[in-house]
């Protein structure tokens, strides 16, 4: 019994020596995690952000028939409110599938172009917003939207009364610690020259403009974002020629790893501010199996 006494005492003794000894403040703990998902809607955008403080952010919602897609999509990650919803502008390639997504969420607040536009997508996008009764802010360059403490989220282009829809769009920047995403919407070459003189456009992690167009990308913007991963929206059937070839070979020239949902997919980007992990749905090996069966 005097054993294992003495035993219990020497090894509290320890315990209490190492803990002397761990100075290993809180901080250095992981942090908590951030998930970017771009949903595969055919030619158009949808992407889906859960915060490191679980906050839930939607940025359009592809076209119109892509909207039960995304309820499916969102429904499956167990969510049950969106805490923000952006409309980058009013095509219906961006704004078609937010209906759908009005009706069977609860939707807190909405940041929109301020872009008008007379189609039915448009009519129907409005008309859900004002059955929900959700209110709706116009967004304007250079502000921060506040929705999570640990991310500096940011409003680089915006609607101006000479631009077009896709020079209306919203683009935003999303810093996590160390991780940078910049989403850009369909905004063109005048756009990204502008916000790169005006705000700091390095990113890791860059949403291509306009699916590819030859609108956007130009060389000079994409040498100053300095992106290690360029995600391209587009359907792998679509009728513009999406991506353009040139665009891809500028994303080459700068050694851009290239993720498009229409070989891939969904994608998810998971980090915690610090590195980022890539989830595809499928292989290229899959879209390849896919175009040929």
């Amino acid at each position: 019994m005097l054993q294992y006494r003495r035993l219990i005492a020497m090894m509290l003794m320890l315990f209490l020596v190492f803990a002397a000894l761990d100075r290993t403040p809180a901080y250095s703990q992981p942090h908590p995690k951030m998930d970017v998902h771009f949903i595969n809607v055919g030619q158009g955008d949808s992407i889906f952000i859960q915060t490191p403080n679980h906050k839930n952010i939607l940025i359009d919602g592809g076209p119109p028939k892509a909207g039960k897609k995304v309820v499916r999509y969102l429904k499956d990650l167990g969510i049950k409110k969106l805490h923000l919803m952006i409309a980058t502008h009013p095509d219906r390639d961006h704004i078609g599938g937010l209906p759908a997504v009005m009706k069977e969420f609860d939707v807190e607040r909405i940041i929109d172009s301020g872009k008008l536009h007379v189609t039915r997508a448009y009519a129907s996008y409005m008309n859900q917003i004002r059955k929900q009764e959700i209110p709706v802010t116009i967004a304007k360059a250079g502000k921060n939207i506040t929705i999570d403490s640990l991310l500096d989220f940011r409003i680089l282009n915006a609607y101006g009364k000479s631009k077009n829809n896709n020079q209306s769009s919203i683009a935003l920047k999303l810093s996590y610690n160390d991780v940078d995403f910049l989403f850009l919407g369909d905004i063109e070459d005048e756009q990204e020259k502008k916000i790169a003189k005006k705000y700091d456009v390095r990113a890791e992690i860059i949403k291509i403009a306009h699916h590819g167009s030859k609108t956007s990308s130009s060389s000079k913007f994409l040498e100053e974002v300095d992106p290690n991963i360029a995600v391209i929206t587009y359907s792998k059937y679509n009728d513009y020629g999406h991506p353009v070839n040139r665009v891809i070979q500028k994303l080459f020239d700068i050694h851009a790893q290239i993720y498009s949902t229409a070989v891939y997919g969904d994608l998810v980007i998971h980090t915690e501010g610090e590195n980022y992990y890539i989830f595809p749905q499928k292989s290229p090996l899959d879209g390849i199996l896919e175009s040929t069966g």
